[in-house]
Order: structure tokens, then sequence, then C-alpha cells
């Protein structure tokens, strides 16, 4: 179920489009209000020998300036190749489309950001011929939402606060926001803000904190989504316990036994783990079959 931090970046837009108009305020983007937003293909494809693909594509449609795109990509660290590949697509969905075509970059980190929105021109100083302007999306201007009615108003974008906070301090305080907004959510529309939130902290620490609101909090849902949520914050428990009876009992645990815990999400086999470290003369005694 969880995916990389990338996916949920840019599908949120595609989960809801109208999200675009809502961010666009604090990216400081006056654009007039789309009347319709749809998903596009994102296959930029030209010949079978190089394949392009952007992350996600919308079109915009408004009554005062007419349609658009917007081209969102999710950037997790610094790519000296990606502003020509950005380049690339905003000239060709523009050729292909004859519609302005604008881009949007969603980062984690400030020093991601603050590179991804350097404007790039493809010519020497004196003929920079195509210039590249993205706007950016991070930490350093997306909204620390903590109020639980604030979230409960947008939870998208309370999810999306979530995702480009995932490694600063406030994250927690949204987190617990947003879970406490979600506890009176229908399951459909509650599920994929559940998911995006989850797909979108990674591997960053807030994940923990993520997984056993969602086991306490949203304890009544039932979906395969939250039920695995659970069950992984029940094995992260259950890996917890094992390395606290072993280091209880004055026994060396070595990064290599530490790892191969941590990374199990096997409950059944934490269960023998940790019945065997009560009793176990090494750390690495715990793992012998029978």
């Amino acid at each position: 179920m969880v995916k990389p931090p990338h996916e949920a970046m840019h599908r949120i837009f595609q989960h809801d489009p109208g999200l675009f108009s809502r961010v666009s305020r604090f990216l400081g983007v006056d654009l007039p209000r789309p009347v319709r937003a749809t998903p596009l293909p994102t296959d930029l494809t030209e010949t079978s020998l190089v394949e392009r693909r952007v992350d996600t594509l919308l079109k915009f449609e408004t009554v005062e300036q007419g349609d658009f795109l917007l081209a969102i990509e999710a950037q997790g660290t610094r790519d000296p190749d990606k502003p020509s590949s950005w380049a690339y697509y905003t000239a060709y969905l523009w050729t292909k489309y004859r519609l302005p075509t604008a881009l949007l970059v969603v980062c984690q980190d400030h020093a991601t950001a603050k590179w991804a929105q350097r404007a790039v021109s493809s010519g020497p100083p004196q003929l920079p011929t195509l210039t590249l302007r993205p706007v950016v999306a991070g930490p350093h201007n997306m909204p620390v939402i903590t109020d639980p009615e604030e979230a409960r108003a947008d939870l998208v974008l309370a999810s999306l606060a979530a995702i480009t906070h995932a490694a600063e301090p406030a994250v927690n305080a949204i987190l617990k926001a947003l879970s406490t907004a979600l506890r009176d959510v229908p399951e459909d529309i509650a599920d994929p803000i559940v998911e995006f939130t989850a797909q979108g902290l990674g591997k960053h620490p807030a994940k923990h904190l993520w997984r056993n609101l969602v086991a306490v909090d949203l304890s009544f849902y039932k979906s395969y989504l939250v039920e695995e949520i659970r069950e992984e914050a029940r094995a992260e428990g259950r890996a917890e316990d094992i390395l606290l009876v072993l280091e209880q009992r004055g026994l060396d645990v070595s990064d290599d036994v530490r790892g191969r815990i941590t990374e199990c999400a096997d409950p059944d086999v934490l269960r023998q783990w940790l019945a065997r470290a009560v009793t176990a003369s090494k750390a690495e005694e715990i793992f012998a079959a029978g």
C-alpha cells in the first residue's frame, strides 16, 4: 500500500484537481479560479526511442483567461538533469495542446525547494531563448494546519501540508489535527487521505506517529488501507518490545540483529522472536528455527 513520497506529492492533485486553485495563493500566483479541471495523459513520448512522462498533468478551464495546462512534478532531491527535462515537458505540452503551460514542483525540504524554483535558461546569458521558471510548493510556503476545524474544512490541503512538512517539526501537530478531523468523515472520503498521507511521509519519523494516530483515532474504520497501516504499527510495536527485552536482559544487539528485527513485518514471526527473547542466551538465538 505504502509507496514512495514521490507518488503522494503529485497524485494528490489527481485525486482533487481543484487543489491547485486552493494552493496557488500560498505560491504567490494570481490565477482565475477554474470552472473545471481535467486530468490528461501523462505520456510525453514522441517516439519509441525515448520515453518521457510527467508525473501529473491537469487541464484547467477558466472564464477569465481560457484554458491552461499544469504539469506537476514531485522532486525529492536536487537533480542537475531535471531542469532540461522540465523544459522539454513544458515545450512539448505547449506544442501538442497549443495551450499555455505551467509547471508546479512539489518538494519536502527547503534545499530542494530553493534549487527547484531557480530560473534556468537553455541558452547562454546573452541568448537565453527558453527560460524555465517553475512554481514550487514545499515547507517554505505550504500552510501549517494545526487546527482540526481548519483541517476538516479542506482535508486534501491538510494532507498536502503534512506531506510537504514531513521532515519538519510542525508535521506532528499537522498530523494530530488531520487525524482528529477525519474522525467523523465517511470512509470513502477518509481512505484516500489516509493513504496519501502515509505515502507522503515515506521513511520520515513522523510515519510512526501517523500509524499510531490511525490505529487509535480511526479505530472504527475497517478499510484495507487503515487495516494495513494498523498492522504495520502493531509490527513496529512488537519489534520495539523484542529489542527492549534483549536490552533489559543485558544482551548485545548488533546492527544486523536490530535491522532484521525492525525490518520484519510478519506479526507471527515477531511473536516467535519475542517469546525466544525471554530465554535466549544471545540475541542471535531468537532467529533459530524450531
